[in-house]
């Protein structure tokens, strides 16, 4: 898997942007706010369909494009992938309203789904900002786990999609059955919420049972590699909750253990039939309670990841370092799950975080490196890096958008 060229043109500060890979490791220099990170979230696109940094796609439209006779953003990969050489391209124009963006997928110029390019190019983005997966909201822990997932496995971004898209429509019959103040007992109800409910039970299952086996992957390799990092004095463990019980537990059990009364997890696979007749038995019990609220209060869509070090969560108890640690050791893992699942180590991409590791942390970050088969790294300060690791990369300047080879020692 190697990326061999990044065409961007209007894509935040870029306004053409032509650049060829031709060595395994690839290290960008510059000061803040030049782009160095606009050119990881690009590469990072490509692979996941979606930009880390934007809320809307409009937010990535240079305003340079304003120029154009119609504004759009494109952004365009040749990569190899299994001896496989393609053209990743999405594009964004705008639609109707002149407000919001379409985004168009093609792939070898031929238009395509979302779906179909999420999971051709993998790659796993390091950023200053991922201590938020263990001190942020649960947002940013499900979407952690969905980014990966989807990467690795296409049924589960379908599932994930159609549990959306279910959601939303259940939702939307939550409200309107509230708006007209119905009775949860009235047969009408039932009958609407029964076809959702069975689809949603359906779906949730899916998602559910494969972020939680997924973790059971994930805490094995993170926990060893976060005993290297605290020299074996932490232990660390990856907790899925739920918002439900799904099973693996009793209710008294499962009572406590989300309140962090019971610290010993379940280390047994879900299992999507008995997580889907759990879901269908919560609906049922709590529907006067969501018909009040108008809204699914259940569900992988109010799930959280509870990181642990010795016993104690982390996002209550842990120190700076401690959680920048957990952090870093997820990614580590990540790297590797993603190796032995997609049969061939991902794309990683570094943006600025050696200046925020010990010595101890980086020398772990770069054998990690030394194993990848493209490494494509960000920083402001060459020094961050050896003369040897300068020596082996292909060195750049980014600054206000242009990007120029450069001999960095």
């Amino acid at each position: 898997m190697f990326l061999h060229r990044l065409r961007l043109t209007h894509f935040r500060n870029y306004r053409q942007l032509d650049l060829a890979f031709e060595t395994p490791w690839t290290l960008l220099q510059g000061s803040n706010a030049q782009g160095k990170t606009n050119l990881l979230e690009a590469i990072f696109m490509l692979a996941t369909s979606k930009a880390i940094h934007a809320t809307q796609e409009r937010e990535i439209v240079g305003w340079q494009a304003q120029e154009e006779p119609i504004p759009y953003s494109r952004v365009s990969g040749d990569v190899q992938i299994d001896g496989r050489h393609l053209e990743l391209e999405i594009i964004l124009t705008p639609r109707e309203d002149g407000l919001n963006y379409t985004k168009q997928i093609k792939i070898n110029g031929a238009p395509k789904r979302a779906m179909d390019m999420v999971g051709l190019l993998r790659a796993v983005l390091f950023l200053p900002e991922d201590i938020k997966l263990v001190d942020g909201g649960p947002t940013e822990r499900r979407r952690y786990l969905d980014i990966a997932l989807c990467q690795i496995d296409r049924s589960y971004c379908q599932a994930l999609s159609s549990f959306q898209r279910i959601l939303l429509q259940r939702n939307n019959l939550l409200k309107r059955l509230r708006e007209q103040e119905v009775s949860p007992a009235a047969p009408a109800v039932d009958a609407q919420l029964a076809f959702w409910d069975e689809k949603l039970a359906q779906q949730g299952a899916r998602v559910m049972a494969r972020r939680h086996n997924f973790l059971l992957e994930l805490e094995a390799i993170a926990s060893e590699r976060h005993a290297m990092l605290s020299s074996g004095r932490e232990r660390l463990a990856l907790h899925y909750l739920p918002s439900f019980n799904p099973g693996l537990l009793s209710d008294q059990e499962f009572t406590l253990w989300r309140q962090g009364l019971l610290v010993e997890a379940p280390r047994r696979r879900l299992d999507e039939e008995q997580v889907q007749a759990a879901y269908l038995q919560k609906l049922a019990m709590r529907r006067a309670r969501e018909l009040t609220a108008g809204a699914t209060l259940y569900g992988p869509h109010r799930d959280d990841l509870r990181i642990l070090v010795n016993d104690r969560d982390l996002r209550i108890y842990g120190s700076r370092g401690q959680q920048r640690s957990a952090a870093l050791s997820l990614k580590l893992a990540e790297v590797r799950v993603m190796a032995q699942v997609g049969g061939s180590a991902p794309l990683l991409l570094l943006d600025d975080v050696m200046s925020e590791l010990d010595a101890e942390r980086r020398a772990m970050l770069l054998a990690v490196v030394e194993d990848a088969p493209q490494v494509i790294v960000t920083t402001t300060d060459w020094e961050d890096f050896t003369p040897e690791f300068r020596r082996r990369a292909r060195c750049f300047r980014v600054c206000s958008g242009i990007v120029e080879a450069v001999n960095s020692e």
